[in-house]
C-alpha cells in the first residue's frame, strides 16, 4: 500500500438504534474476534459533494482492548468498513 493511502476492511458491526437505525456502533467484528466499542471520540460525515465518495459517517472508537479505530458507515449500501 502507497504511502498515505488507507484500506477500507469490510467488518460487522452491531448497532445502536435510537431515533435513527444504526445511529452509533456498539461492537464490530474483525478476522472473527468481537471489539466491544467503549467510547465515541469523535464521528463526522461525508457529504455527497464529490460522487466518487459515497456518503458515509465515520467514527474515532475506543474498544474494550485498548485499541483506537476509524470506522466507516457507507449510508447508501449500508456497509460499514475498518479503516486500516
Amino acid at each position: 500500500m502507497a504511502p498515505g493511502r488507507t484500506e477500507l476492511i469490510p467488518i460487522k458491526v452491531e448497532c445502536h438504534s435510537g431515533y435513527k437505525a444504526d445511529e452509533y456502533p456498539k461492537c464490530f467484528y474483525w478476522n472473527n474476534v468481537r471489539f466491544k466499542i467503549t467510547e465515541i471520540i469523535d464521528r463526522w460525515y461525508q457529504g455527497d459533494r464529490d460522487p466518487e465518495l459515497p456518503v458515509s459517517n465515520y467514527f474515532r472508537v475506543t474498544t474494550s482492548c485498548g485499541g483506537s479505530y476509524i470506522i466507516k458507515h457507507d449510508l447508501k449500501n449500508d456497509e460499514w468498513y475498518l479503516r486500516y
